[in-house]
């Protein structure tokens, strides 16, 4: 579960609708066991829509890592990184109202 703004979101479809945005990456390391595989980057932002029809709205964030793969290498060790847009918070000071 993650908390955001009093509100709690847990499933694709909160995520969606709480604007977020998801990122994901290949985690694969340098190395295999004992033997030393090329490092490489590889990544990109996920379409929640996608996600959405794929794996259906009630789908909880927290299992989503562990259903990726690697599209280059075939890989299961991918991580997941979730982008909050920022809210603007009402401020008042000195009897004029701004926004941060």
């Amino acid at each position: 579960m993650y908390t955001f703004c009093s509100m709690s979101v847990e499933t694709l479809g909160e995520a969606l609708s709480a604007g977020w945005r998801i990122k994901a990456r290949c985690a694969w390391g340098p190395r295999d066991g004992v033997k030393r595989v090329r490092e490489y980057v590889f990544g990109g932002e996920l379409d929640l829509q996608t996600l959405i029809w794929t794996r259906g709205r009630d789908f909880p964030l927290t299992m989503l890592e562990s259903r990726l793969k690697c599209p280059r290498c075939g890989s299961r060790r991918v991580r997941v990184a979730f982008t909050v847009p920022r809210v603007r918070s009402r401020c008042v000071r000195d009897g004029g109202t701004f926004f941060l």
